[in-house]
């Protein structure tokens, strides 16, 4: 037996769990950060269903997450999803591999100090560290300087790296991220265009329609009553899918009369009624660069994706204020949520204009 052994690498956000070995290019393991919650007799421990299989419709199931802010709320669950994540990578040798963690840049000493604690005492790992993922991603671009403009969940950040340093007062976050865009499409399908939203677990079959008539579907028999938890995850997963395949973000200012001359896409529900859409699906991804626009939504009160970048380099220590240039130049924009059409191709236009802010 060779004496290397490779070390496992986990990266856990709001939106999944991802885990695989150093040195290869994608994750071997990549699940829902939501966990399924059978319920049992009370002062009995919670039966929890990790992976794909909580999109399973179960009698008294319960979905929620184990995080809050980004960060760990719930050890007994975090042990769980360890145990699925260790055994379906290494199933034999699982105490033998040392563990990288990557961690957002504002968690606190108690929980990497809780974190240690489980994976030495209970997982028995020979090795275990813990690093910034802002630094990570400049690492993994070749760069030791630089500004992480991370678009997750649940917050935007911008993340200033110094020599290798995440610089963690300088830290910005704004609550205008993947979560805020998908809720803003379910108000625009549900409320404004009146369209039901059947999730996919509830159809059994369909016969094709003309757009915007009624759907013809046969409903899955059986079916077992389910938590309302578990149909509100449901239709996010749907929300999701249509935020990723129809919402485009403008390549230039947001203007309804130039947004109406591109073709209209189109989109298909799982129970096969189908529209097409056209100015809205550049509108409200607009709300990134210009919350003002979803001013019904309070938009206004938060901070576009220019400004986070600007406030943190204006936060940078006076001493080390010509690195607030470099950083300008070495942007490395990350997204771990489902990436809107063209997002990655604005930020790159709007580079220039994120400099003249900040200076």
């Amino acid at each position: 037996m060779s004496d290397e052994v490779g070390a496992l690498v986990f990266d856990f956000g709001s939106y999944s769990l991802r885990g695989g070995f150093a040195g290869e290019d994608n994750p071997k393991v990549d699940i829902p950060s939501t966990l399924g919650i059978i319920g049992n007799e009370e002062g009995l421990p919670a039966k929890r269903v990790v992976g794909q299989n909580i999109l399973i419709p179960r009698k008294g199931t319960d979905l929620q997450s184990f995080l809050k802010d980004g960060l760990i709320d719930d050890w007994d669950a975090f042990e769980d999803v360890m145990s699925y994540m260790l055994q379906y990578l290494t199933p034999e040798e699982a105490s033998h591999h040392p563990i990288l963690f990557s961690e957002p840049s504002w968690n606190t000493k108690s929980k990497r100090e809780k974190m240690a604690e489980i994976l030495f005492e209970k997982f028995k790992v020979p090795a275990f560290y813990l690093a910034k993922n802002a630094a990570l991603t400049c690492f993994a671009n070749g760069r030791h300087t630089g500004l992480v403009l991370d678009c997750g969940a649940i917050h935007t950040s911008a993340v200033p790296v110094y020599d290798g340093l995440v610089l963690t007062q300088e830290v910005i976050r704004s609550p205008l991220a993947g979560d805020f865009i998908t809720q803003q499409a379910q108000r625009l399908i549900l409320d404004e265009l009146k369209i039901e939203v059947v999730p996919y677990y509830r159809v059994a079959s369909k016969e094709p329609v003309n757009e915007r008539e009624p759907a013809k579907w046969k409903e899955r028999p059986n079916l077992p009553p389910v938590s309302t938890s578990y149909e509100n995850y449901m239709l996010k997963c749907q929300m999701q899918d249509f935020v990723a395949s129809v919402l485009q973000v403008s390549e230039d200012r947001y203007d309804q009369s130039q947004a109406d001359t591109f073709p209209m896409v189109g989109y298909e529900f799982p129970n096969g009624f189908n529209f097409e859409l056209g100015h809205e699906r550049f509108q409200i991804p607009e709300a990134l660069f210009d919350p003002s626009i979803l001013l019904e939504a309070g938009g206004s009160s938060m901070l576009s994706m220019s400004h986070i970048v600007a406030s943190s380099i204006s936060l940078c220590d006076i001493d080390i204020r010509p690195v607030s240039m470099i950083c300008l130049h070495n942007i490395l924009f990350c997204c771990s949520y489902p990436l809107l059409i063209n997002l990655s191709l604005v930020l790159l236009k709007t580079k220039d204009h994120w400099i003249a802010v900040s200076s």
